[in-house]
């Protein structure tokens, strides 16, 4: 089955082609700019040729468009109709307590997605203009939603409850939700597949770092908990996102410098983590070099967000009675090496011992931990493509 994946940004589309079960990749690319003056790229697999051009797109009707007239293209394109496209697969950032699992999309489910729209008010919107622009051009094509929240839905109320007065879950449904499910349930069956055991019988930690990052503590293939929170605010510091934190900082500082909660949340989604620490940027390989350079302000970011994932590191194994593996997933965990060597420092009490040889790679599925190491440390690149376009062929058969 050809399987088209869509990631719908609210001036952004991301899209892959690809077949779930050789798993290779047809063609994928990027349309930026929507609603501005449209850039489109499109990359044909097997061909060096990447297609870069302006592209009119007022809407997202415009930039599908453009997708499925270079897939069909008869120079550059990589099938003959958009009849050999399957089904489209959507992510869809947040499902709330109603999507345990991915779903065929109907009129019932896309009411649904919207009256999630309160929840994630950057993404679902977002989310929905794609699927509604595939719908218009690709009618009668199954269309599957895959939420980034679903995975989490299996946590225990004593991890996804905040202490909190209970009127405010029975009304509004404020909870731990958690983000990045896709890619957790990737690398935890990867993680399987490496150890060769069923991933019933592991009690894993899935590490996602990057410019937002969060971690899962997967039990038997199950989410158990993760750092992300109502939403993706919570939990690690990361790129701009301040993590979690005090909440009286934020009167305090909203009295002191005369802030309203827009200016304040503003600060905290875009103006801190690693960024507002290191006053360098919010890339982790720009604080490499700075700290490299004797920059201790970037040094200081780099042991912080280390420190941080080794905290909860820890108390996963805690909640969980133990851990047979660490994961080290997305753009830092699976490029940075000085990172995951800062993050497995001081673990060896838990049977942790990292091979500092093998942990010298960016981006390869590998064990990084010595052969007599009790827990395992993988680094596992993840591919939440791949997890979704699995999801909608299941699905759409």
């Amino acid at each position: 089955m050809n399987i088209l994946v869509i990631n719908a940004g609210s001036s952004s589309l991301k899209y892959q082609l690809l077949n779930p079960e050789t798993q290779q990749v047809l063609a994928k690319g990027l349309c930026e700019r929507i609603g501005i003056d449209g850039r489109f790229t499109y990359k044909p697999e097997g061909k060096t040729a990447v297609k870069e051009a302006e592209v009119a797109m007022p809407t997202h009707n415009e930039a599908i468009k453009a997708v499925l007239d270079a897939l069909v293209d008869p120079a550059n394109g990589v099938i003959g109709s958009m009849k050999e496209i399957d089904a489209v697969g959507h992510r869809v950032v947040h499902g709330g307590e109603k999507f345990a699992k991915s779903v065929l999309i109907t009129d019932e489910v896309m009411s649904a997605i919207e009256e999630c729209n309160p929840l994630a008010p950057l993404h679902n919107p977002a989310n929905i203009i794609g699927i509604k622009a595939c719908q218009a051009l690709m009618p009668g094509t199954p269309m599957v939603a895959v939420f980034d929240t679903a995975f989490h839905q299996t946590m225990p109320s004593e991890a996804y409850m905040y202490a909190l007065p209970y009127e405010y879950y029975e009304k509004d449904k404020v909870r731990r939700y958690g983000f990045h499910g896709t890619s957790h349930k990737y690398v935890a069956q990867r993680a399987a597949a490496m150890l060769d055991k069923p991933i019933e019988e592991l009690k894993l930690i899935s590490c996602h770092l990057g410019n937002g990052s969060s971690i899962a503590a997967v039990d038997g293939g199950k989410s158990v908990d993760t750092s992300m929170g109502f939403t993706p605010l919570a939990g690690l510091p990361m790129g701009t996102r301040c993590g979690d934190i005090d909440a009286g900082i934020l009167q305090y500082l909203m009295n002191k410098y005369d802030m309203d909660i827009d200016q304040m949340l503003n600060v905290l989604n875009k103006k801190s983590g690693v960024e507002g620490l290191s006053l360098v940027g919010s890339d982790f390989r720009d604080l490499e070099k700075a700290a490299e350079n004797g920059d201790q302000k970037a040094e200081l970011a780099r042991k912080k967000f280390s420190y941080e994932v080794r905290k909860y590191v820890g108390a996963y194994a805690a909640a969980m009675g133990g851990v047979d593996a660490v994961i080290f997933t997305a753009g830092v965990g699976e490029n940075d090496h000085g990172i995951r060597e800062l993050v497995c420092e001081g673990l060896g009490y838990m049977g942790l011992e990292l091979d500092k040889a093998a942990n010298n790679v960016r981006g390869k599925e590998t064990v990084i931990s010595t052969p007599d190491s009790k827990v395992k440390v993988l680094l596992i690149p993840t591919n939440e493509e791949l997890m979704i376009a699995i999801d909608t062929a299941a699905l759409a058969k």
